[in-house]
């Protein structure tokens, strides 16, 4: 049965995969980002859609316009940005300037909420509707990471599919987060699993375990509910 996406984020890493290995070439997909990525040549079935997430009503109007009333199957918000040297000895947060921060919330959060509000019509037209929205471990209680504002979105993230599941239960429309730690967006899906656990001595996870996390949410029927997955990396220590 064909299916619909919407999917944020496709430019590269984990977004790109999804864009790969998701959606069948019969499905409707939608792929949004700033500018359009290379591989969009080989997947004609995806229907590019250039946006600037910093800039949310403006964003939302573009994607709106173009997608209409069409039924959605599944709204996948792949999205986030984090300060200057983040997850690194680096990182200071008092040397981020304020324009950055207000960017970066802009991007995580108000674009994450003004998309899912506007396409909660498009979603409620399918009979077992998806929304997933890609958290992070810096989202979770007691994590050590430094990085405030990364964390302060990530945190929102949750708190809005948290709220998000109760008002669309009675729609039976599934809201899901998937919080997860390191990612080996360095290795495409064409590296073998194995290599890429090897080559990262278990430290990364690798993207085709996101993927399989990802078929199972969107496997499930219209009476289950998977509300959260947390998905560290086997050697992270950050929680």
């Amino acid at each position: 049965m064909q299916k619909s996406y919407l999917i944020f984020g496709v430019s590269k890493g984990l977004g790109k995969a999804i864009t790969q290995s998701i959606p069948t070439r019969e499905d409707i997909v939608f792929g949004i980002s700033r500018s359009e990525p290379a591989y969009l040549n080989t997947f004609k079935h995806v229907k590019w859609i250039p946006a600037d997430l910093s800039s949310p009503h403006d964003a939302v109007t573009k994607v709106k316009q173009r997608i209409g009333a069409q039924k959605l199957d599944c709204l996948i918000y792949n999205v986030g940005i984090w300060e200057d040297n983040a997850f690194s000895e680096a990182y200071n947060f008092q040397e981020n300037t304020p324009a950055a921060l207000e960017q970066l919330i802009q991007t995580n959060v108000t674009s994450c909420l003004l998309m899912v509000q506007a396409f909660i019509p498009n979603l409620k037209l399918a009979d077992n509707a998806k929304i997933i929205l890609i958290g992070s471990t810096w989202g979770l209680e007691n994590h050590n990471g430094k990085e405030v504002a990364f964390s302060a979105t990530k945190f929102a993230i949750r708190g809005i599919a948290h709220a998000l599941r109760e008002n669309l239960r009675d729609f039976k429309v599934g809201v899901s987060v998937l919080n997860l730690g390191y990612l080996a967006t360095e290795y495409t899906l064409d590296e073998p699993t194995e290599d890429v656990i090897k080559k990262t001595e278990a430290g990364l996870i690798p993207l085709q375990d996101v993927i399989h996390a990802l078929r199972f949410v969107l496997s499930v029927s219209a009476a289950s509910c998977v509300k959260e997955i947390i998905m560290p990396a086997m050697q992270d220590k950050n929680v």
